[in-house]
């Protein structure tokens, strides 16, 4: 049996009572340690399954192949952190396990496309997501999808790039940095940054981009608000 389990986006306590049920009936316990980051240490993963839980770097889940030869006669859970399906290296794995005829069991929990929530913004008035990766000098696409969105009235969600195993996060001035300098937006666009969202201590600032300061808090994302409806503009007022 293979388990598919959203951590949520904080801390240990933020995984479900089915999903810890799942983790403490299985044989090997992998934690993804490349889409995000959680504000907690490993052992207090740990203390609370009773498990041991090794970390799993993204060429071992693209791979899969030991997870899945485990979970023919194993129960094995992959923890990922958010949603199951916020990556599609997950997909991936659900459907090679499909195709070997392996059982999973799927554990959904809150990612960073429903607690961007939190900012005011109606979810569905966003378009299409886009990631700001590290090495973004010929990086076109995130530029691409803010003018569409823009030209639809649309809000834009950047997510950007994290190395979790070398500590390594982008921070929101770097990801408007990179947006100004492709004329993709101006210093006076208002933007919207956030960090840490899922957790206690979570930041929402909005602001003129020229105006985005280090926070050292992550993981963070960017949201350029497209056309504003004046209840969000009256919720984007709150995190001046």
């Amino acid at each position: 049996m293979l388990y598919l389990i959203g951590l949520g986006l904080c801390n240990s306590k933020d995984i479900s009572l089915r999903g810890l049920e799942m983790i403490k009936s299985c044989d090997y316990v992998y934690l993804e340690n490349y889409t995000s980051k959680l504000d907690c240490k490993l052992s207090e993963l740990e203390e609370l399954y009773g498990k041991k839980v090794v970390l799993a770097e993204r060429e071992f889940v693209e791979d899969g192949q030991v997870i899945l030869d485990q979970s023919v006669e194993n129960n094995v859970a992959l923890l990922i952190i958010g949603d199951v399906f916020g990556a599609t290296t997950h997909i991936s794995l659900f459907k090679e396990a499909k195709f070997m005829d392996i059982n999973v069991e799927i554990v959904n929990n809150a990612s960073v496309l429903n607690a961007v929530g939190v900012v005011g913004l109606e979810l569905y008035k966003y378009g299409k997501v886009a990631s700001i990766p590290f090495g973004y000098a010929d990086v076109k696409v995130p530029c691409d999808v803010l003018k569409m969105n823009l030209a639809n009235g649309l809000h834009s969600l950047f997510l950007l790039d994290l190395v979790p195993k070398e500590n390594k996060y982008m921070e929101c001035k770097e990801a408007v940095g990179y947006l100004i300098s492709k004329g993709a937006i101006s210093a006076d666009t208002k933007v919207v940054v956030c960090a840490k969202l899922g957790c206690k201590d979570f930041v929402v600032k909005y602001v003129e981009a020229g105006s985005v300061s280090e926070l050292n808090l992550f993981p963070q994302c960017l949201i350029v608000p497209g056309d504003l409806h004046f209840v969000e503009e009256e919720m984007l007022e709150l995190w001046k």
